[in-house]
């Protein structure tokens, strides 16, 4: 039986970021993917994914990620990514804070051949770590 691409969504959420295994990139992302962020395109394949997982799971050593899936087509996956952590480390020029910060994603993943292939992301985790201070 063939996994869905919702599965796969959620597997390479739970394998990646929360248990940091890098070497199964391969398994969920194409080598050609690209992410489309909210001021930026990342090409680069499986390098682009393993330093954004790597500069998270820095920042964020023990990560929890919650998936809900939005909407399911023949090539697409809409969803939502809620990440929950302790800023240990540094993080895009923020210091660690030591408090938990609970971030949202909004993803949308495009897949050829059971493989993601590209995304388009926004997520509020500058803003959640913006207000982590005010507290």
């Amino acid at each position: 039986m063939s996994k869905s691409l919702s599965s796969i969504v959620q597997a390479a959420a739970n394998s990646l970021f929360e248990r940091g295994e890098i070497q199964s990139i391969g398994e969920f992302f194409s080598s050609d993917y690209v992410v489309h962020l909210t001021s930026q395109d990342y090409s680069g394949g499986h390098n682009v994914i393993q330093a954004a997982i790597n500069q998270v799971r820095e920042a964020f050593p023990e990560p929890q990620v919650e998936v809900e899936i939005l909407l399911e087509g023949s090539d697409r996956v809409a969803w939502q990514r809620t990440l929950r952590g302790v800023q240990k480390g540094a993080y895009k020029g923020f210091p660690a804070c030591n408090r938990q910060i609970v971030w949202r994603e909004m993803a949308v993943s495009r897949f050829e051949d059971k493989l993601i292939v590209e995304e388009w992301v926004s997520t509020d985790l500058a803003e959640q770590l913006l207000s982590s201070r005010k507290k």
